[in-house]
């Protein structure tokens, strides 16, 4: 697993104003698939692709094209959460689900930090944390799930 990151650099982010939502939206999914084309072609091949969240269909249909190029029919991709709020990690494992080739997804902090928190401060047993931790996990499983077998 190759886990691709594609923050803006200042000189785009003063381009666009500081605006990092125009950057993921307008700028990071072309930079996502010429970086997967260039390590490629420098002989990185991982069976599969961690990205960040992508807003659009097509952005993660691209993505998934550059992925499986020149023959690399097996190669499958999964979504990160990037830490962001839980509907937009939502809306990233809906778009990312309704692309073949997108075949899971990578959620850490929005699915156990607040359990993890309160188990540190003794407002919760550990027991309770591990059950809020599987909870929100399985959240998270079902709506890419459920997305997905919308997709096909």
């Amino acid at each position: 697993m190759w886990e691709l990151l594609g923050p803006g650099e200042r000189a785009e982010l003063e381009e666009l104003h500081g605006d990092k939502g125009a950057y993921d939206r307008l700028r990071r999914p072309r930079h996502m698939v010429s970086a997967i084309v260039e390590l490629q072609n420098a002989g990185v091949e991982p069976d599969v692709w961690k990205v960040e969240g992508l807003d659009e269909h097509e952005d993660c249909a691209n993505v998934v094209a550059a992925a499986r190029r020149n023959g690399r029919d097996r190669v499958g991709c999964i979504g990160r959460g990037r830490g962001a709020d839980a509907k937009q990690v939502e809306r990233w494992l809906k778009t990312a689900a309704s692309v073949p080739g997108f075949i899971g997804f990578a959620v850490g902090r929005k699915t156990f930090w607040d359990a993890v928190l309160d188990w540190k401060t003794n407002r919760i047993t550990r027991s309770a944390a591990e059950m809020e931790i599987a909870r929100r996990y399985r959240e998270w499983v079902d709506i890419f799930e459920q997305a997905t077998c919308s997709a096909t």
